[in-house]
This record gives structure tokens, C-alpha cells and sequence, in this order.
């Protein structure tokens, strides 16, 4: 008899759904400005507009030494990983369909299972060679080569492919690594870094679009906190599937803002992968139940 999940993980639950929904808003938010300003010039204020609320959080839980201290080159590489990935999805929307690009970009789980066991020695499984038939298939409808590469949709998955690199180096930080010192990491070293690519492509925000930015680093934060509460109440296992109501989120987003719809290609392609990240997933919560039951 399968156990209930208890209120404590009903909550975790409730936090994950919420912020995976609500992350597209962000995304939706960079695409709206992207008519004035450049991908790059976007992803840096991202950065910088998430440090002005999570710094302030960090402080206050952490005091001055808010920042991790060990490891850091490994916290460098995750925030590059990130940064970059980043750029090429703010790229991607800012010419292709929001929906369409964040199925493209649901690459990333499955080619991180791949790269897992490439570069980290783990071992290889028939669900991960069917994960990744499966995400690879639904890959090249999406892109539909044979139809003419869509650049966006080809920046996409490499946001995907990055965002993999960025699992991959997650995992090889300290387990023992504070939440909330990572994330001010993330944002202060992120902001930093796409700094000079920002000033090679400034341009100043209108009164009328610097709430815009204010409102994109404040979601943003809270898109994080959201999900760094909901894993200290449920399992990843239980977690891990709902980031999957991201693409749900990307549809709505785009279809009310931008009346954007995807077409029946790119939801078969979508469906391909989504189906290959739950055969991981599956994979996931099953080891949990039998190492539970022992």
C-alpha cells in the first residue's frame, strides 16, 4: 500500500508547483524587453536585480560571511554554466516562442544523466539509454532540421546542453554547501560576470520597463526560495517531475501575453522528452522505495 505524503511534504509540494509555474514569468518578462534591449544586457540585470533581494536575505540569515568558502572554483564553474545558459535562452525567446524554446531547453535533465555517467562514473542503465533515445528524438522533431534550422529553437538546446553542464557541476560542489550562501554566489559572481557584456551592450531602461527588471530579479528570487523551502520538505524524488509544469507555465505565458501557441510538432517533440525525463525520474524514486524498505 503506497504511503500518503505527509502535510510537511504536501507543502514542499505546493512550493515546488508554485515556483515551477511561476519561473516562466521571468522568461516572459526577458522576451517583453528583448525588444530593446539585448539578451546579454537582460541576463546581467537578471543578476543584479536578484542580488538586491537575496542578498539582503542571505546577510540576515548568514551575517557577514554569508558566501561559501570552500570550493569555490566549483561554485565558479556552476555560475558560469548557469550564466551561460541563460544567455542563450533570454537569445532564443527573444525571436522564437517562448514554449517552443523551453521545450527545447528540457534537453537538459536527460543529457545530464548522460554526462553523469561520462564524467562522474555512474553507472549506465537501460532507463537512461531510453531517456535519452527518447530526448534525443523529441529533440530533432523540435528543431526539425529537415524543415530548416530554426536558430532559436537550435539556441534552445544548447540553453539545455549548458544547463546540464550546470547539473553536472552542482553535483560535484560540496554536499555540505548552504542553500542560501550558493544562491548569493550565484547571484553576485553571475551579475559579475556578464558585466562587461553588458556594458558592451547597454542601453538604459525607460522608466516604464525599470520595474520590469525590479519585478523579474524579485520573481526570480522568489522562484529560489520557493524551491530551496520545498526540498527541506519533501524528497527530490517527489519534487523532481513537478519541474515539469515549467513548460505548462511557458505555454500560458506565452499564449496570454504573446498569443503564441505551439503546434502539434512541437508538442510531440515535447511530449518525447518530457516521457524521457520521467523514465529518469522514475529510475529515481524507485531506488528511494528500496533503499526505504531496507
Amino acid at each position: 500500500m503506497t504511503a500518503q505524503p505527509s502535510s510537511s511534504a504536501l507543502l514542499g509540494i505546493a512550493l515546488m508547483a508554485a515556483a515551477m509555474l511561476l519561473v516562466p514569468t521571468v522568461d516572459g518578462i526577458a522576451k517583453a524587453l528583448s525588444a530593446t534591449h539585448s539578451p546579454l544586457y537582460i541576463s546581467f540585470a537578471r543578476y543584479a536585480s536578484a542580488c538586491l533581494f537575496v542578498l539582503p536575505w542571505a546577510i540576515a540569515r548568514r551575517g557577514r560571511h554569508f558566501l561559501p568558502r570552500e570550493e569555490l572554483p566549483a561554485h565558479a564553474l556552476r555560475t558560469f554554466f548557469a550564466a551561460a545558459a541563460m544567455c542563450c535562452f533570454f537569445a532564443a525567446i527573444s525571436f522564437a516562442p517562448l514554449a517552443d524554446v523551453t521545450s527545447a531547453y528540457f534537453v537538459g535533465p536527460i543529457v545530464a544523466a548522460i554526462l553523469s555517467v561520462l564524467l562522474l562514473g555512474e553507472a549506465l542503465t537501460w532507463r537512461k539509454i531510453a531517456a535519452l533515445a527518447l530526448g534525443f528524438i523529441g529533440a530533432v522533431i523540435v528543431v526539425n532540421p529537415g524543415g530548416g534550422l530554426n536558430a532559436g529553437l537550435l539556441l534552445g538546446v544548447s540553453a539545455g546542453v549548458l544547463f546540464a553542464l550546470y547539473i553536472i557541476a552542482t553535483r560535484m560542489t560540496s554536499r555540505a554547501s548552504d542553500p542560501v550562501g550558493t544562491l548569493a554566489f550565484q547571484c553576485l559572481f553571475g551579475a559579475a560576470l556578464l558585466a562587461p557584456l553588458a556594458i558592451w551592450q547597454w542601453s538604459l531602461p525607460s522608466a516604464g520597463e525599470l520595474w520590469l527588471f525590479l519585478l523579474m530579479g524579485a520573481v526570480s528570487a522568489l522562484c529560489h526560495f520557493m524551491t530551496i523551502s520545498a526540498f527541506r520538505h519533501a524528497e527530490a524524488s517527489l519534487l523532481a517531475p513537478l519541474s515539469y509544469l515549467e513548460l505548462l507555465g511557458a505555454v500560458v505565458i506565452g499564449y496570454v501575453i504573446f498569443h503564441e501557441l505551439p503546434d502539434m510538432r512541437i508538442a510531440a517533440g515535447a511530449t518525447l522528452i518530457v516521457l524521457g525525463g520521467l523514465i529518469l525520474l522514475q529510475r529515481r524514486h524507485a531506488a528511494k522505495g528500496a533503499s526505504a524498505a531496507h
